[in-house]
């Protein structure tokens, strides 16, 4: 195991195995190629930690988890690089953006999904073919916003 100081998780303990390799980085960190995954297990959100600089993570999710019916149409070519054979090996994650103070207005990145390699660990941010995705869709419901904001937020 190898330890890496970071400002959300302070030392951070990662194998080589929980590596993820981005050949190219994630647009506007094109420099960071190396990143884990850090995060509660039972949390569907988690960090992707760069181990290029311990200051940057970014928060993210399986869009699965809120959008089961999610199906992103990628570019065959902006694929070659995760040398991706098996489409079981296939991971998709997307950036969430949570604004300072107002937790229920998150947004998700649906437009530009992060693909996974799993098996070798490679991954890319590709932007989707799909029109009807947007860069920053509401994470939550109107639905689940007013429950979660519950009676009083009715009375105003």
């Amino acid at each position: 195991m190898q330890s890496f100081k970071t400002a959300r998780f302070g030392d951070l303990r990662y194998g080589e195995d929980d590596i993820l390799r981005f050949p190219r980085g994630i647009p506007g960190f094109e420099a960071h190629t190396r990143w884990v995954l850090a995060g509660e297990d039972d949390h569907p959100v988690k960090w992707l930690q760069s181990l290029d600089d311990g200051e940057v993570a970014l928060p993210v999710t399986a869009p699965g988890l809120f959008f089961p019916d999610y199906h992103v149409n990628l570019p065959k070519g902006e694929l070659d690089v995760l040398e991706l054979d098996d489409e079981a090996d296939m991971a998709l994650l997307v950036v969430v953006a949570v604004p300072d103070g107002d937790p229920l207005r998150a947004t998700i990145n649906l437009r530009a999904p992060i693909v996974v390699n799993g098996r070798k660990r490679l991954a890319r941010q590709v932007i989707s073919l799909d029109e009807q995705y947007e860069v920053r869709h509401l994470l939550f419901a109107r639905e689940q916003k007013e429950a979660a904001a519950g009676p009083l937020a009715e009375e105003k």
